[in-house]
C-alpha cells in the first residue's frame, strides 16, 4: 500500500506594493564650486597668491635693486610694452624660435620615419641620441661662434639641437609602443616605407609626439633665452635675452624681472594657447589620452 502526499497548501495573502518616489533632482552646485571646478580660474588663483608672496617678501627686503616689487615690474613691463622696446625684442626672439623650431621638426621627422622604417636608421637614431642628447645646447655655442659667427646662424643651430632629440626621442618611443596588430593592418593595405608611417605610425603614437613637441619647445626656448644672454656679451643686438643681460648690466632689476615676466608669459601663452587645444582636438578627442 502506497502513500500519496500531497504538498501542503501555502496561504495566500495580497501585498500592495507602493507607488516608487521619484527623488527629486539633486539641486545645482553653488556659484562657488561651480567656479572652483574652471581650471583656468585655480591656476588664475596660484598666480595671484604667487604675486602676493613677491610683493610681500620684496617689502620686506626693502632693496629695490636686490628684488624689485611686484607692482615695480609690472609698471617696467607695461612701459616696456608701451614703448615699442620689449615687443620688439619679443618678435626678434619668436622670430629665430620659430625657424629653428620648425628646423629641428623636421630633422627629428626625417631622422625618425628612417628609424621606423630600416634597421640601419634605428641604428642610426639610437647612436646619435646617446651621444648628444645628454649634451646640453648651450654647450655647443662656442663651437657655433667658431663655425658660423655672431648673428642669427649660431642661434638656429643650437636650437635645432635642442629640439631634436627630444623630439625624436619622444615620436620613437611612440612608434616602437604601437601595436603590432595595427602594423599589420597597415601592411595588409600595402602601406610601407615613409607610407606605413604617415598613415599608420604618426596617428597611434600621437600622444607621445606632442609631448616630445612640448618638450622640445622648451628645451628651444630656454636655449634661445640663454643663448641671447651669451650674445649679449659680444653683441649690441639680440632679442628678448639681450634685453635681460642689457637691463642687468646698467642695474634695471625692474626691467630684468620684466623680461624674465615675458620669459613666462610666453611659455604659458603657448601651453595654454598651441598644445592645449591641439591635444583637446586630437589625442583626448580620439579618448587616447586622458
Amino acid at each position: 500500500m502506497s502513500l500519496v502526499l500531497d504538498p501542503p497548501i501555502r496561504q495566500e495573502r495580497e501585498y500592495s506594493v507602493a507607488a516608487p518616489t521619484l527623488r527629486a533632482a539633486d539641486p545645482l552646485p553653488p556659484l562657488a564650486q561651480r567656479a572652483w571646478q574652471q581650471a583656468w580660474l585655480r591656476k588664475t588663483l596660484i598666480l595671484i597668491l604667487l604675486a602676493i608672496l613677491w610683493e610681500a617678501a620684496a617689502r620686506w627686503t626693502d632693496n629695490d635693486l636686490l628684488l624689485p616689487t611686484f607692482l615695480q615690474t609690472a609698471r617696467a613691463f607695461v612701459d616696456g610694452i608701451v614703448n615699442g622696446e620689449l615687443l620688439d625684442r619679443i618678435r626678434i626672439s619668436l622670430a629665430v624660435l620659430v625657424q629653428g623650431y620648425l628646423a629641428g621638426i623636421v630633422a627629428a621627422f626625417v631622422l625618425t620615419a628612417l628609424a621606423a622604417s630600416t634597421r640601419i636608421g634605428r641604428d642610426l637614431l639610437e647612436t646619435l641620441t646617446a651621444m648628444f642628447n645628454p649634451l646640453p645646447a648651450i654647450a655647443l655655442l662656442p663651437l657655433a661662434l667658431l663655425w658660423f659667427g655672431l648673428g642669427k646662424a649660431s642661434l638656429l643651430f643650437v636650437i635645432v639641437h635642442a629640439v631634436l632629440w627630444p623630439l625624436a626621442l619622444g615620436a620613437y618611443a611612440g612608434f616602437q609602443a604601437v601595436p603590432e596588430t595595427l602594423r599589420m593592418a597597415g601592411r595588409n593595405y600595402g602601406l610601407h616605407g615613409l607610407r606605413l608611417v604617415l598613415h599608420i605610425l604618426v596617428p597611434a603614437a600621437l600622444p607621445s609626439i606632442l609631448s616630445g613637441l612640448k618638450i622640445g619647445w622648451a628645451f628651444a626656448w630656454r636655449t634661445l633665452i640663454a643663448a641671447e644672454l651669451v650674445f649679449g656679451t659680444t653683441g649690441g643686438q639680440g632679442g628678448l635675452g639681450w634685453y635681460i643681460f642689457q637691463n642687468r648690466s646698467e642695474l634695471y632689476t625692474d626691467k630684468v624681472f620684466a623680461g624674465l615676466a615675458a620669459v613666462i608669459l610666453i611659455g604659458l601663452l603657448v601651453e595654454n594657447v598651441v598644445f592645449r587645444p591641439l591635444e583637446t582636438f586630437t589625442v583626448r578627442r580620439w579618448g587616447m589620452q586622458r
